[in-house]
């Protein structure tokens, strides 16, 4: 069998791709037999076969194991089930692999993860002797054992673990993992996995402390008074001597011991991190889902001036290393080895001003920090040699750019773009330094002297780098004191804007150090107050005189997105020429660009909108006077298939289109003019090349024009746009493409229902009116799927309370009997909503006609039944989740008035109710879930009805429990003093006990999120104030929900 095996095995890593399928065709016959997955671990296990063909083996036992093991598995098909005794057998098997220190870790780590596959199944049910067995085998490891063990146990505590589980090991798992953390013998790394590993520990020891505080609190303070120690002692060690170049490629002991001291420093912070931050919940945050504060902040308390004191002086004897590896040199950053273990030196940097900027809100050290600036203050007068001056030295040296971002800004612009923005996933040295200035403009004023004074030896003595730093730095503090309303005095600003003027009109400074001149001087100067607005036109005109003239891309949009400030500050009388002038030098800057670059360029695309837009803006009569419209159009078509870029101009063209219209008729109809054969020749050319995204964006601006027009529109726009959004509807062009043509029809008959009333199509001869009723058969027939019609129901709406009943005759019933029918087959929820609403509106005017009309029409297969009982339970069952003030509003008053119409067909009208909550603290997996779907109660229309109308209303204060507080104000005793200030109100999503809390929150009234308005809330108390002796409501009401009728008895102790 084995050789059987392994020749398919080896056939399926050959290029020839009919051997490879006849391989895998050939494993599969063999996986039925009960010796395959034992052949497999054997082959695994063999050194003398290639490591490919191990590996091979390996992933061919996972694929058996994911499909086959069990049911609790996602991928779990039965196919092939495999026995138990040959289970068992596997279970011992793949364990022992996974352990042996094999000296092919890349086979040992795809063992660990089959194991980790079984676990979850069968721990500890089936495998009750794994845990010991793995802890068993850490005990008497040799070095290379030990590595491969820690990744099994660490797989186990990530996946395999529940709270009882762990509470039955975890004094002597964390005891084990400690053993081997202090052990100076074992290898670095091994040290490193095991503190990593208890860091995992402490997602299920917070879900433990939900259930068993006390047992928990007296666990974390035995662990905390071993671990802290050694804690402290890590973070004091030194870094070893950089290895060098040579060192480095030979991989000998000495890069050896460089990545492991980086590494067990690195998990050492990442793990007191974790005590500090990801368990603290402020006492007075509202939505903290009842959590108890955390115990573990306490523990360390007593230490968190020595911890901040070790890791401060770690990242001032790192600054050294990391400047010779990073700015200078093109050392490899954000490193990982194959266990996920960081060993560069920036990863380990970037952890330790996160732990920096999280220490920084405890009381214990802001006090000694206060202390120290304030000795510093008394007797130097100034802050230039305290600890804050230190601090913004180092973190100024921490931002300079390294060699590898200067590579990657040159190659392409758009990732200097995504750092500016602070739009990227690529967190940094420099964004951490950026995160812990927020924290230190706290002292505004100290932080400011201190850049005063360090940026003027900067600007002396320094090289480029160190000056780029400095005024990045500087930036991020102006952005911080604009959120908290903050002025630079200015005697400090009138510093640095003269350092930059000159470096802004130098030729031969470095373009990275220009770009960031230009960036400041402009947050200086338009920052608030009227400070500088004697200088703002120099300086707009001096960034717009250097995008025409600057060869470096980098200084260029650098310029382009700080001219976005100005257009906001300039005079009013000098806009419109400067507004020329911009949009000239933006036009030249586009035409040097290809095209088809531009269209990957998302950032670049970004932020030239943005700029046109704000530019355009300052003026908006004036974007006529030159081509900002086209080419804002030319960005759109390059930007087409960018969501983000499509929104921005899209949301740019509904501010330019309002701000015409407020002008008047006639500046509109010159808009008009100037862009609609613009966006009908795009649409054409979407036609042509099949660009479904060009024509969505178009559809959309044409939908943008029609919505924000006057009333009444231009004489000729209907005829000018009809035809297109015809052809459009029945075309087969995306949903997003028919859903703006719809919208673009219902604002035509919103706006100018006369013109579209007398206007003729000229192929067909048809009225206007017969035009839109085909469009709606269409958007409502069965070929069109139900995005494309999810805007139907709002044009159906318009054209009834526009035509009337008169006008529509015949076509009136026609209509409302196909909403209905493709209502009872619609599955998305923006087409079951917008079709709802036609049946809402019209009953807020005429609920009993609206009800005696749907009792007569029948709705055929699949859901045959009378409209009534079908078109009901659908918007029932459909409404809670309705999203929009209106239609939240009209909805409310259609059904408090099907209500006052005591209808006695609605009683017989089964309809889904509240949902059945399992008494279980397991949770589903997707495949549990697909063979145990949710269970509801059934219930009455009426019924439904008053819990959807309750639900619409405000909840009570405190209803969900979600607060420390009571009734009365006061915080409950629970709620005790952490010993931390300043931290925002975040709730933890990543938190398991979290998630526990949030499973728990399973009673329907929670379930809606929605803020009710004023005016729906009022008018829904004043019905259920109007109902309360209605018998009726007397009959219903003992069928409500604890929660529903909470509701009701804040709303008025009568209840």
């Amino acid at each position: 069998m084995e050789d059987q095996v392994l020749a398919a095995l080896a056939a399926t890593l050959v290029s020839d791709a009919a051997v490879r399928n006849d391989a895998e065709r050939h494993l599969a016959d063999l996986s039925t037999n009960e010796a395959f997955p034992i052949s497999l671990i054997s082959i695994a296990s063999h050194t003398s076969i290639p490591r490919d063909l191990r590996q091979s083996a390996v992933f061919s036992l996972k694929r058996l194991v994911v499909t086959n093991w069990s049911p609790s598995l996602d991928e779990y098909d039965g196919t092939n089930p495999i026995a138990d005794q040959v289970k068992e057998q596997v279970r011992q098997s793949i364990l022992s692999l996974a352990t042996s220190g094999d000296s092919e870790a890349q086979v040992t780590r795809a063992a660990s993860d089959v194991v980790s596959k079984i676990a979850s199944a069968d721990f500890p049910e089936q495998w009750p002797n794994l845990l010991s067995a793995v802890l068993q085998q850490i005990r008497q490891a040799n070095a290379d054992q030990l590595h491969g063990t820690l990744i099994v146990l660490g797989n186990l505590v990530e996946e395999g673990f529940d709270e009882e589980q762990f509470s039955g090991s975890a004094t002597e798992l964390v005891k084990i993992l400690y053993d081997v953390s202090v052990d100076s013998q074992k290898k670095l790394t091994s040290r490193a996995l095991a503190i990593s590993t208890f860091r995992a520990c402490f997602d299920t020891m917070e879900l433990v402390f939900q259930t068993n505080k006390a047992a928990v609190k007296q666990f974390m303070q035995t662990a905390s008074d071993a671990w802290t120690p050694f804690f402290l002692d890590v973070l004091n060690m030194p870094l070893p001597t950089m290895p060098t170049k040579e060192e480095e490629s030979a991989g000998g002991e000495a890069i050896r011991t460089w990545r492991g001291v980086i590494a067990l420093k690195t998990q050492v912070v990442k793990v007191t991190l974790m005590i500090l931050r990801d368990f603290y919940v402020p006492t007075d945050a509202l939505q903290a889902l009842d959590k108890i504060q955390s115990l573990f902040p306490q523990l360390l308390t007593a230490h968190t001036l020595a911890l901040f004191g070790a890791v401060w002086q770690g990242l001032k004897a790192q600054l050294g290393p990391y400047i010779n590896m990073y700015v200078e040199g093109e050392a490899q950053g954000r490193m990982e080895d194959a266990d996920h273990l960081p060993y560069t030196v920036d990863f380990l940097i970037m952890e330790e001003l996160d732990f920096i900027s999280t220490l920084i809100g405890d009381k214990n050290v802001k006090r000694e920090l206060e202390t120290e600036l304030s000795s510093e203050a008394n007797t130097n007068g100034s802050y230039g040699g305290s600890w804050f001056a230190e601090m913004v030295q180092v973190l100024v040296g921490y931002s300079q750019i390294t060699v590898d971002d200067e590579g990657m800004w040159e190659i392409d612009v758009n990732i200097f773009l995504a750092e500016e923005t602070a739009e990227t996933a690529n967190y940094s040295t420099r964004s951490a330094c950026s995160n812990l200035l927020v924290k230190l403009c706290y002292w505004s004023g100290p932080v400011v002297q201190s850049l005063v004074g360090f940026s003027k030896t900067v600007f002396a003595n320094g090289n480029h780098k160190m000056k780029e730093a400095t005024l990045f730095i500087l930036k991020q503090v102006l952005d911080e004191f604009g959120t908290t309303d903050k002025i630079m005095e200015i005697e400090s600003a009138r510093v640095f804007l003269d350092q930059i003027r000159g470096l802004m009109q130098d030729p031969n400074a470095d373009h990275f150090l220009k770009a960031r001149s230009f960036i400041l001087a402009g947050a200086l100067v338009t920052g608030p107050g009227e400070q500088f607005t004697d200088v703002l036109p120099d300086f707009a005109q001096l960034t717009l005189n250097e995008l025409d003239n600057n060869v470096w891309e980098v200084v260029k949009v650098s310029c382009i997105r700080v001219l976005q400030e100005y257009m906001k500050s300039l005079p009013a009388s000098i806009v419109p020429d400067f507004q020329k002038q911009v949009v000239a030098g933006i036009a030249k800057f586009v035409s040097k660009i290809d095209m088809e670059d531009l269209k990957e360029s998302e950032d670049l695309l970004d932020t030239l909108v943005e700029t046109l837009r704000d530019a355009i803006m300052a003026a908006p009569g004036h974007c006529l006077d030159h081509p900002a419209l086209d080419i804002l159009f030319t960005l759109a078509s390059q930007g087409a298939n960018s969501f983000a870029t499509t929104m921005l101009v899209t949301e740019a063209f509904e501010s330019i289109t309002a701000a015409m219209a407020s002008i008047g008729l006639d500046a509109y109809t010159k808009l008009c003019a100037k862009v609609l054969p613009t966006l009908s020749g795009a649409l054409d050319i979407a036609d042509m090349t099949e660009e479904m995204a060009l024509s969505d964006i178009a559809m959309q601006l044409m939908a943008t024009l029609a919505e924000n027009g006057p009333s009444p529109l231009p004489q000729g726009f209907v005829a000018t746009v009809m035809p297109k959004l015809y052809r459009v509807i029945f075309s087969n062009a995306d949903f997003n493409v028919h859903q703006s043509a719809t919208l673009t029809i219902k604002h035509l008959l919103a706006h100018d229902f006369e013109q579209v009333l007398v206007w003729q199509d000229a192929d067909t001869g048809k009225s206007g009116l017969e035009i839109i009723l085909i469009i709606v058969d269409r958007l409502l027939s069965p070929e069109m799927e139900d995005p494309s019609a999810a805007e139907v129901g709002g044009l159906a709406v318009e054209l009834v309370e526009k035509a009337g009943a008169d006008r529509l005759g015949n076509y009136l019933v026609q209509l409302l009997q196909i909403i209905a029918i493709r209502l009872s087959t619609a599955t998305h929820p923006n087409t079951i909503q917008n079709l709802i609403m036609v049946f809402a509106r019209l009953s807020v005017e005429n609920a009993k006609d609206i009800l005696d009309f749907l009792a007569q029409v029948q709705i055929p297969e699949p859901t045959p039944g009378s409209g009534l009982e079908v078109v009901m339970r659908k918007w029932l069952e459909n409404c809670i989740n309705f999203a929009g003030f209106d239609d939240v509003r009209q909805n409310v008053k259609a059904l408090t008035n099907i209500y006052n119409l005591h209808d006695e067909r609605l009683m017989s009208i089964p309809v889904q109710g509240d949902l059945i909550v399992e008494m279980t603290t397991r949770i589903k997996t997707r495949s549990q879930s697909k063979k145990e779907p949710d269970q509801f109660s059934v219930i009455t229309a009426p019924l439904k009805l008053v819990k959807v109308l309750i639900a619409e209303m405000s909840n009570p204060p405190n209803s969900a429990g979600l607060s420390k507080k009571g009734l009365d104000g006061h915080v409950s005793d629970e709620a005790e003093d952490d010993g931390w200030e300043d931290e925002p109100n975040i709730l933890d999503l990543g938190s398991p006990s979290t998630r526990s809390d949030l499973m728990a929150l399973m009673d329907e009234s929670r379930f809606n999120y929605r803020q009710a308005d004023d005016e729906t809330n009022k008018f829904l108390v004043d019905f259920f104030r109007s109902i309360y002796n209605d018998p009726l409501f007397q009959n219903l009401y003992p069928s409500l929900n604890d929660a529903e009728r909470e509701k009701l008895q804040y709303m008025d102790q009568s209840f």
